[in-house]
């Protein structure tokens, strides 16, 4: 299954070591993983989730961190997850 991984970035100072477990978890599990963590530095939030949106767009399923309801950004790719029919999947802890 092709799985994003959404959480809490901005504010986070763990937030690439936080992603990059989730990645190594899910591609251990047999996953495909989109990782909007390792997206450059520099633009705008609304680019960003563009960006993402897209990215799920071509998942079938949402991974969301423990963290994610603290992410303006998380909280909206959870109703575009939701309203996109795509598997949603929660860290558990």
């Amino acid at each position: 299954m092709k799985v994003y991984i959404a959480g809490k970035v901005t504010g986070n100072p763990d937030y690439k070591q936080q992603f990059a477990e989730a990645e190594k978890k899910l591609r251990a599990q047999g996953h495909t993983t989109m990782n909007p963590a390792v997206l450059p530095d520099g633009f705008e939030h609304q680019e960003y989730m563009r960006v993402c949106f897209s990215m799920i767009d071509v998942c079938d399923a949402v991974y969301f961190l423990s963290n994610w309801k603290e992410s303006k950004g998380a909280c909206m790719e959870y109703d575009y997850a939701f309203e996109q029919n795509k598997g949603i999947m929660f860290e558990e802890g």
